[in-house]
């Protein structure tokens, strides 16, 4: 059966209806002839969206993967992160001009109608360059997968953390005989820390960063803390909204109490306001090189089990392979290699703070010694995900609808009961409502493992 076509209106209102003007931003729509310059016999051009140290640490092990295999050329191209890349992506594979390897974040993958604009790896192929499902988290491999295939290939995850300033807990008694930071277990036990650390900060500073009116934020933290709870999204055949108004209730009143008990001051820079000695922090864990470059004497834990269950936010950068008619061949061959290439190869990658997704890296002696990355390594094991549906996923359409509910309760500009039920109401909206992508709902769209 042919592949029904997509309108340039659809993909862009799809991707979230944003643009990036100018020439220089469809340069990565070319021909990657360049890649070929150097008289490797096969091209491999390869979409990202990672930037600053990200993107450093990228270009190394893809400079690594050039040495190591000179007949592969491989064309980078680095572009804007969030909605525009997912919309250049998106009118790239319908329109039959798209790379042989890209980069999305795994909670967009069941939107970006796989099948469509997304092929399917071959796994048989990735295993012979080494990666196999036994290397991988089980529920993390799983969330790339799409009626029985895998379209998304885990790099890593990104998780939020709780930072902490080892030398001002010190004062405060809060660090462990190891010295990381005491276990939390209850609302109680949290709430009793900030106290304590409020008592021994540096006045004019607050006691914990929480981005409260950020929408991204308040949603990831949103989304950990509801899952510590047990709470659930949609029923397994995504037809029935079984969202829990009165959990989301405590969760948005435990928020919002960090700035009713003045322990946040809205607004304020939360990684300067850390690093100038505010004790606790809550950031994702591509922080690490920012506090590391600042010498500071800090640790990094997921966030706290303060409902008793242990889960803290996670996404993750996944390899896709973008539709092109006709895959196949030695340039997707040379995909698969080079995916495999840096999952396999991703202490690098670790670097910047990522979890690999790639498990063996994680019992090496070398990532053992990373700090304070080797304190949160156990994220991998209780990540709090997203609902695997269409409009999920990173700047995702329930980010945009929901996010900024959160920070409505937390700010004070709305009861917190009042928000888990418009939030309970807008998940049956979109529910309902068809993906752009693909013309389905959420019920209708293929089976998800």
């Amino acid at each position: 059966m042919g592949r029904p076509g997509l309108s340039r209106r659809q993909l862009l209102a799809a991707a979230g209806g944003l643009t990036v003007a100018g020439s220089a931003a469809f340069a990565a729509l070319g021909t990657g002839a360049d890649a070929l310059a150097s008289g490797a016999d096969t091209r491999v051009r390869y979409w990202n969206l990672f930037s600053g140290g990200d993107g450093a640490n990228m270009i190394t092990m893809l400079d690594s993967f050039r040495k190591e295999h000179p007949d592969i050329a491989v064309k980078d191209s680095t572009l804007q992160w969030g909605n525009p890349f997912y919309t250049k992506l998106a009118m790239a594979a319908a329109g039959n001009r798209a790379p042989e390897l890209g980069v999305m974040h795994i909670g967009r993958v069941a939107g970006f109608s796989p099948g469509r604009l997304l092929d399917p790896w071959d796994e048989g192929l990735l295993a012979k360059y080494g990666v196999r499902k036994a290397d991988y988290n089980p529920k993390l491999w799983n969330r790339g997968v799409i009626d029985g295939k895998l379209y998304a290939l885990p790099l890593d995850i990104h998780v939020q953390l709780c930072f902490y300033r080892k030398d001002v807990l010190k004062k405060a008694d809060l660090l462990g005989d190891d010295g990381l930071m005491a276990p939390v277990t209850s609302t109680t036990e949290w709430f009793d820390v900030l106290k304590k650390a409020k008592k021994v900060q540096k006045k004019g500073l607050q006691t914990i960063g929480l981005w409260t009116n950020d929408q991204n934020f308040q949603w990831w933290f949103f989304v950990a803390f509801y899952t510590q709870l047990g709470g659930q999204w949609f029923n397994d055949e995504n037809t029935e909204v079984l969202f829990d108004a009165d959990k989301a209730t405590e969760v948005l009143e435990f928020l919002r109490r960090h700035v009713t008990d003045g322990y946040v001051i809205p607004g304020a820079p939360t990684g300067e306001q850390f690093i100038n000695g505010a004790p606790f922090t809550w950031e994702g864990n591509w922080s690490v090189p920012v506090f590391s470059g600042a010498e500071l004497d800090y640790g990094a834990t997921p966030l706290p089990p303060v409902f008793g269950k242990q889960a803290t936010h996670a996404e993750s950068h996944a390899f896709v392979l973008p539709h092109q008619e006709g895959r196949g061949g030695a340039t997707n061959e040379a995909a698969h290699e080079l995916a495999a290439y840096v999952c396999t190869h991703a202490l690098q990658w670790a670097a910047g703070g990522h979890i690999p997704a790639y498990t063996p890296t994680l019992s090496t002696a070398a990532y053992k010694k990373l700090t304070p990355q080797h304190e949160y390594v156990s994220a991998m094991d209780h990540q709090a995900n997203e609902p695997k549906v269409w409009f999920a996923g990173s700047t995702g359409v329930l980010a945009q609808d929901l996010g900024p509910m959160v920070v409505s309760s937390t700010m004070g500009s709305a009861k917190p009961a009042a928000v888990a039920r418009r939030m309970k109401k807008e998940l049956g909206k979109l529910l309902a409502s068809k993906n752009p992508m693909d013309g389905t709902t959420a019920a209708q769209g293929g089976a998800v493992a």
